[in-house]
């Protein structure tokens, strides 16, 4: 069964590469351009494996989706990596506390990325 990530960012080329690095490692991939919209499509019915979030957005940033995205019924526990510019332990601390599974910092390879996906979902 093909893997769904969803990919939060408000940079149309961020999401057309990430999508173009994770189509090719053969994951279903879903965009979002904020946190709100990534929990109005989780809200939706949208069961992502995966979500690969930016920190700094307009509207709802990372952080506060990925509290939110936590919040919802059945998904407590499900992989939620950060793709952002920040780098301060202060904010990775306030992501593990939220949440996040992991703390990726731009730029990063699409090479790199899929070797972390594939460490998050085993057998995909």
């Amino acid at each position: 069964m093909t893997k769904t990530i969803l990919i939060v960012d408000d940079s149309v080329t961020m999401l057309m590469s990430l999508r173009s690095s994770l189509a090719l490692g053969g994951y279903q991939v879903e965009t979002a351009s904020d946190g709100q919209a990534a929990l109005d499509k989780m809200k939706a019915g949208l069961k992502p494996s995966l979500v690969i979030t930016d920190i700094n957005m307009p509207g709802m940033g990372g952080l506060e989706m990925i509290g939110k995205v936590r919040a919802l019924a059945g998904c407590k526990f499900f992989p939620i990596l950060t793709l952002t510019t920040e780098s301060e332990t202060a904010m990775r601390d306030e992501g593990r506390r939220l949440g996040a599974t992991g703390w990726l910092v731009k730029p990063i390879s699409g090479s790199d990325l899929l070797k972390v996906v594939k460490q998050l979902l085993p057998g995909a």
